[in-house]
């Protein structure tokens, strides 16, 4: 069995997926909220490799590289807009907004509007949800919306409601659905008390960096490059081999 060839195609796909995760961070880089992908390989146990009977060694385990990604959480820069619908959050909480399907979701894009009807919308026209349902504005009231750091919404000095926010112990068990929106599909999430502020007239950045990006997509294809030429010297090495096998002389 040639472990060198599962090896470098292992890695081979490893590399790939690090490129379609980059292609993904750089593509999302200036949607407000958006958190990236990271990419992390660990080897792997995958077999065992017979030892010589000759001397009488056991035989001996080979691993193999495997890729797993994770959502990075960290907050991204806050941006001043001085747009009174904006919204950003000092914190790990996230915005409750109500998606098609009738479910929650939880976004860090705070680049809200008022549609028609007087209702708080995300940009794709999802509710906002506050604590007690969407959030309903008077559209004919010339007045601002006005929110305090704790999420009230008031507007023309009347109350219209409070920013319904969401904590979790462990984010990395929501589910990213599409941009910047995440679901808890499998209700295996836990909250826990919200102690995180909003600031009006700011929007909160993707917390991918092109140039960051950038670099580690050189180092991927230079990986796979690498990998490439490992299977082709692994394959001109055994294409002798069966050469030289098949005309003894």
């Amino acid at each position: 069995m040639n472990v060198s060839l599962y090896q470098a195609a292992s890695a081979l796909s490893a590399n790939s997926r690090w490129q379609e995760i980059i292609a993904d961070n750089m593509a999302s880089s200036s949607v407000p909220g958006f958190k990236k992908q990271q990419l992390s390989i660990a080897a792997v146990q995958a077999g065992l490799m017979p030892g010589s009977g000759m001397t009488g060694n056991s035989p001996q385990t080979f691993v193999l590289p495997k890729a797993s990604t994770a959502t990075n959480f960290s907050a991204g820069e806050l941006k001043a807009t001085g747009v009174s619908t904006d919204v950003a959050i000092e914190g790990a909480a996230f915005f409750e907004v109500q998606m098609p399907n009738g479910t929650t979701g939880y976004t860090r894009d705070g680049e809200f509007q008022i549609n028609s009807q007087g209702q708080l919308t995300s940009k794709e026209g999802y509710p906002v949800l506050g604590q007690g349902g969407p959030i309903l504005l008077n559209p004919h009231d010339p007045s601002p919306m006005t929110i305090s750091s704790s999420g009230d919404i008031s507007q023309g000095g009347s109350a219209k409601g409070k920013l319904g926010l969401a904590e979790f112990d462990n984010p990395a068990l929501l589910t990213q659905i599409n941009g910047s929106y995440f679901v808890d599909q499998n209700n295996n999430v836990h909250t826990k008390a919200v102690t995180s502020t909003v600031r009006q007239g700011y929007v909160e950045s993707s917390n991918s960096s092109t140039v960051v990006e950038m670099a580690g997509l050189l180092t991927a294809m230079r990986g796979f490059e690498a990998n490439q030429h490992v299977i082709q010297i692994q394959d001109d090495r055994l294409g002798k081999t069966i050469a030289d096998l098949g005309n003894p002389t």
